[in-house]
């Protein structure tokens, strides 16, 4: 191990919080309020969190507050005066989603370190590359990547890097989850995640829960994790109890331990040493506290499958509870972690004197009592010694102290244990106040309301404009995305003419093969490629392919992930942004033109009141139809049943209604899959809301051509929907 890593435990509430720092934790995360991806845990007030804050810092624990959630306009002003409070209150890093709430934090919080968030789906150079000029300090990277992804990640950047070693393993890339949003409108990006995953979905031939994973455990990967210099391991669990937090960071705690010592003890460290007792019982605790049919290390070492896939089944739940107490007493009692030395001065007659340090901070206090000369037995020094090493429920430890004290002098060992606690409390007072505070410049707070009116807002030294549109403009047009060009419809070419709903584009798999690009460049209109959001690992073939579009004619990319977008970027071509990169705000869409986004397609769950309300040059569309991806998963749930050469990307996932979902993997390339909704988006009856939009994107994903054409006419003509179809969240909204 070449430098100390960190252990970052999840605090859902403060008796969770306590565990982690008893138990070793060198840092935590914690969410207040509704700016977090886990607003259903107990969470924190600002108040509470001040305790917090203080508490740790005191300890010497880092404290990381989580913004990981998409945020909408309206609620920015919020966000703001939520981030002036955690600014000065000292929080050592932001974890971020959003992309526009970190484009205002670094405007107004120059100094507060920024973490980008698993939720951001950054998982290759070109994403790290970029993060690191837009000023992040460092990547939580996804869960899905393996040793080898995570070793080229680490080899080719300057970001500090964190790993997920334990925890829910989600089925789903985090930040690319659409779920639990479309079928109850509570959703993952916005902290409220339902887990619908667990409950039944079945494969052919399947587990009967073929989108629930077993928990991630990494634990006794930790020293080759710790050999490539991953900067922080973090454990998953804001949504559970202190025990659970108590056994996973003790777990982690004792194998950084052997090997600090080990690298310690001999330079030639063997790396794959053998776990001691301690660690064997810990990491027996922890399976047993909670897990889902066991642990998987699956994507780390490259072994995916069915084995990754588990439940909460009724004996995991009824062997936590035996273990509960033994693992409460891991931190019922305060370690006393931080040295310090005690000086005590009692002269006759004057106000009895202490003072305290740490080395670096030093505290003077003194007692209302006035030393007082004995009038039979003296207080013998060795007396005053012993009652200044009595610390415990502290964390300071006494190492050394000095006590000057004239003779026969009677100090009550009451009036010594009030000295050493009032020095002992204003030495935490100290320490707490003592930790840096991040700047905020109040005088950059904005109000949604008032740039609404203008169209201009201004923050600092950037500027967001937005175009108006004349509410009696034509119909947008339509941009078309295929899954495959095998879709296009003989009669493709009345529509690219039509004047009514005239299609101006379309959108082609990067994957295409060459023999396809002849029909597609009769068409006579621009083309696009889609770009694969699953992006592991080396993109050497992905920068081959887009060069091939580029000299094919392709003029632009349709990208889902920041890691696309420079990719594409990279290679010359425009960029288009998809509904994935979950643009919900004006600041978002203001920072992805600057990343060079010449268009983009708002998130889908966002209402369209709002899409219509942002502010941007940007030119803004939605996905009027289209079963859209709800789920972008590396571990292919169809595979539970049968191979890839019985599948042929269209097969589908029933859930307990007996409603199917359709499983398709083109867009990925076979690197990925994805969960379709299981019914269209429609909105071709509901043209008149869309006139506020640039554009309008039909996402065919497994319809024929003949469905294609029945489609487009559909739309040409304004029709109502026939058949099962949604409105999807364009009305009702997300929580």
């Amino acid at each position: 191990m070449t430098k100390p890593v960190e252990i970052l435990a999840p605090a859902g509430s403060f008796d969770a919080l306590v565990a982690a720092v008893r138990c070793g934790a060198n840092a935590v995360y914690l969410g207040v309020g509704d700016f977090n991806a886990r607003r259903n845990a107990d969470n924190f007030t600002e108040k509470e969190l001040k305790e917090a804050i203080n508490y740790c810092h005191v300890r010497n624990v880092k404290v990381y507050l989580t913004l990981n959630t998409l945020v909408f306009d309206a609620e920015v002003s919020a966000a703001l005066e939520l981030l002036s409070c955690v600014c000065s209150l000292g929080a050592d890093a932001l974890i971020v989603q959003d992309l526009g709430l970190a484009r205002l934090i670094r405007e107004v919080a120059p100094d507060m370190p920024l973490h980008a968030s698993t939720q951001m789906s950054v998982m290759n150079i070109e994403g790290l590359k970029k993060l690191e000029e837009l000023g992040f300090k460092r990547a939580v990277l996804p869960r899905e990547l393996s040793f080898e992804e995570i070793k080229e990640l680490k080899e080719n950047t300057t970001l500090e890097l964190e790993v997920f070693v334990h925890g829910a393993l989600c089925m789903c890339v985090s930040g690319q989850c659409y779920l639990s949003g479309m079928l109850g409108g509570r959703s993952g990006n916005r902290g409220l995640c339902a887990q619908p995953c667990r409950l039944p979905f079945e494969a052919p031939g399947g587990t009967g829960f073929d989108l629930s994973l077993k928990d991630l455990s990494l634990i006794e990967h930790l020293p080759e994790l710790a050999g490539l210099g991953i900067d922080s391991f973090k454990i998953e669990g804001r949504m559970k109890r202190p025990e659970y937090v108590a056994a996973a960071v003790s777990a982690c705690r004792a194998t950084i331990d052997r090997v600090t010592k080990d690298r310690r003890d001999s330079d030639l460290v063997d790396y794959s040493g053998i776990e001691t007792q301690n660690e064997a019982r810990l990491k027996e605790q922890l399976r047993t506290v909670f897990s889902r049919s066991g642990f998987t290390d699956g994507y780390y070492t490259g072994k995916t499958g069915r084995s990754m896939f588990g439940t909460r089944r009724h004996e995991d739940v009824t062997a936590a509870a035996p273990v509960l107490r033994e693992l409460a007493r891991l931190y019922e009692r305060e370690p006393q972690t931080i040295p310090i030395s005690f000086s005590l001065t009692a002269e006759l007659h004057k106000p009895l004197l202490a003072s305290v340090s740490t080395g670096k901070v030093n505290t003077f206090v003194t007692s209302s009592y006035k030393v007082q000369k004995a009038q039979s037995h003296a207080t013998d020094v060795s007396k005053i010694r012993d009652q200044l090493h009595k610390t415990g429920g502290t964390p300071f430890k006494v190492q050394a102290t000095d006590i000057k004290a004239d003779e026969n002098v009677n100090i009550p060992l009451s009036e010594i244990n009030s000295i050493r606690r009032l020095a002992l409390e204003s030495l935490e007072k100290k320490l707490a106040e003592g930790h840096k505070k991040s700047t905020f410049f109040s005088e950059y707070k904005i109000s949604i309301a008032d740039y609404t009116k203008t169209g201009l807002l201004e923050l600092g030294t950037h500027s967001v404009t937005w175009m108006k549109k004349d509410p009696d403009a034509t119909r947008p047009n339509a941009i078309v995305r295929f899954s495959s060009a095998d879709q296009i419809p003989a009669d493709f070419s009345g529509f690219t003419e039509s004047p009514g709903y005239r299609v101006t584009s379309i959108i082609i798999p990067l994957f295409t093969t060459e023999d396809k690009y002849s029909r597609i460049k009769k068409l006579g209109i621009p083309y696009g490629v889609e770009m694969p959001r699953a992006l592991f690992g080396p993109q050497r073939e992905i920068r081959k392919k887009l060069k091939e579009a580029k000299s094919r004619g392709a003029a632009f990319a349709y990208c889902g992930t920041l890691d696309a977008v420079m990719l594409a970027k990279r290679a010359g071509l425009r960029v288009m942004g998809a509904q994935t990169l979950n643009i919900c705000n004006s600041f978002a869409l203001a920072e992805y033109e600057e990343l060079g986004l010449h268009s983009s397609v708002i998130s889908t769950e966002l209402e369209i009141a709002k899409i219509s309300a942002l502010r941007t040059p940007v030119p803004r569309g939605i996905v009027s139809y289209g079963q859209i991806p709800l789920m972008l998963v590396r571990n292919c749930p169809v595979k539970n049943g049968r191979n890839c050469r019985s599948c042929n990307s269209r097969l589908c996932l029933t859930d307990r209604k007996g409603i199917r979902f359709p499983v398709t993997c083109e867009a990925n390339g076979g690197r990925a899959s994805e969960v379709l909704n299981s019914r269209p988006i429609w909105l071709a009856d509901r043209q008149a809301d869309l006139k506020s939009l640039d554009f309008q994107l039909l996402y065919f994903s497994v319809e024929t051509p003949e469905k294609v054409s029945e489609v487009l006419k559909a739309f040409r003509d304004r029709s109502e929907p026939k058949g099962e179809f949604t409105r999807g969240l364009y009305y009702r909204g997300v929580e």
